[in-house]
Order: C-alpha cells, then structure tokens, then sequence
C-alpha cells in the first residue's frame, strides 16, 4: 500500500501523456467555439480539420509520434470515416453546419476522433511495454473484428451487440496484457481494460457533443448525455484498434528485433495490493 499513491500518480502522468492527441482534439473543439470563425471566413469543420492536420504534423516532427504511428493512424482515420458516413445516412446522428471539407455528410476531421483512440493505444503499447499473453488465433481475432466493424455499419441492434460482446470475452477469456509502471511489471484481462479505456473514451464523448462535435438525435433540441450504451459500444470498437497496433507492433519487432519483444521479466497480476 506504501508504493500505491506513488504508482498511481506514474500512472495516470504516462495516461495522460498517451492522451496528448486526444486531448488536442477536445482542446480545439473548445477553441472552435470560442473563435470569431464566422467573421474570418472560416468553417468551424474546415477549422478543426486544419487544427488536427497540424497537431498530427507538429507530433510526427517533435518524434512525439513514429511515422509507422502515423501510418496507423491514416487507417484507423479511414475506418473512422467510413463508418461516420455510412452511420449518418442511415441518421444515427448528424453534423449540422456547413464546410468545405465535408463529404458524404460527414467533415474530414471526424475520422481523426477514431484516429485519437488508436493514438492512445499506440501510445500506452509503447510507453507501458504493453505485451500481449494468450491471444486466440489471430484468424478467429480477424473474423471477430470483421464482425464487430459490421455490426456498426449495418447499425444491428442489441442482440447482435450483446451476442458480439459475450464472443469477445470467450475468446479473449485467457488474454493478459502486460504493461510497466514506475519500473514495476502488473498485468490486467485485456477484456477488463477494455472495459476501463470506453469508459474514459464514453466520458470524453459526453463532452465532444457538449462541444457540438456531432448531434445525436436526442440531442437536437439541446445537449443532453450520452446514452449509456455508447460505453459497450466503445469496447467493442477498441477491439480493431488493439489488433492493429498489436500487428504493427508485431511488425517491428520482426523488421528491428525489438519492439514486440519485451523484457523477460516475469508480470505479475495486479491485485488489490499493487493494482496501479
């Protein structure tokens, strides 16, 4: 219990840190609102897509961010967009104002909002030494991750999100992730730390709507929060972001002899003693 408020402020310093891009995108839908964009000719949507172009540079030059960091989160940026846009047309919410960058209904800066959850798990797989145990066969990952993204753009309803949620956690019932805190080696259930990142990523959307990110319908007569249910659903679209970053991850270590390899030092579960 002596070294708990020690790991826990190391913790929450490199959490927040892991955070700086998704932080940045809160930060400049803030800025957005208060900014006299209409008197500089500006679109607010044209505004944060050029805010986010410059932070995703200004974070690859200051080697914030790898390039191969960079290349991932083009992708997780494309996956974004395309379920953005199909979502839309199908009314799940809807991006009221007007802008240049806006296709299909949806700005281009909205994919970046996925983009900034796959640079938290990016980010956290490095700076934690973040090792994956007891993976099930990557086609079965493959098949479930299909599956997932699927189930979104379609716009399937409960059973199907409930029924995706209880084959998640049988395949990924013995999967450990590892990570390092403070010089110390803990290890959690990857399902439970999924559960745990949605419910910071539920929060932060709570406040991107606030900001007039986007508009759910319940939302056009005001702001009001977010439906529960987003949490499962964003366990369940972490699940592509983990298996990206784990096969990029994977990747480099073939290519450099390091990065997917971790230290041999054996985890230890966390329990109530030592949980960060």
């Amino acid at each position: 219990m002596a070294r708990l408020p020690r790991l826990l402020a190391q913790f929450t310093g490199v959490q927040a840190l892991c955070c700086t891009f998704a932080f940045s995108v809160v930060g400049l839908l803030a800025l957005s609102k208060g900014l006299p964009l209409e008197d500089w000719g500006l679109a607010r949507y044209d505004f944060l897509l050029l805010g986010c172009l410059l932070v995703q540079a200004a974070l690859v030059w200051t080697r914030f961010e790898t390039p191969r960091e960079a290349a991932a989160l083009l992708l997780f940026h494309a996956l974004g967009f395309g379920l953005e846009a199909h979502r839309v047309e199908l009314g799940a919410w809807a991006y009221p104002d007007e802008a240049v960058s806006k296709v299909l209904g949806v700005p281009l800066y909205a994919g970046f909002m996925y983009a900034s959850v796959g640079s938290y798990v990016a980010q956290a797989w490095r700076r934690c030494e973040l090792h994956l145990s007891g993976e099930p066969p990557l086609i079965w990952q493959l098949g479930l991750v299909g599956a997932t993204y699927a189930h979104f753009l379609l716009g399937a309803g409960l059973e199907v999100r409930l029924g995706l949620t209880a084959a998640l956690l049988l395949a990924y019932r013995r999967t450990w992730v590892a990570f390092m805190v403070g010089g110390e080696r803990f290890q959690m259930g990857l399902p439970l730390s999924l559960a745990l990142i949605a419910a910071f990523v539920y929060l932060a959307e709570n406040v991107a709507t606030g900001l007039g990110a986007w508009v759910y319908p319940h939302q056009a007569g005001g702001w009001q929060p977010v439906h529960p249910g987003k949490w499962l659903a964003w366990a369940l679209m972490l699940t592509p972001a983990v298996l990206i970053v784990a096969r990029m991850r994977a990747g480099e270590g073939r290519a450099g002899g390091a990065g997917a390899t971790m230290s041999p030092t054996p985890a230890r579960r966390s329990g109530p003693s030592e949980t960060p």
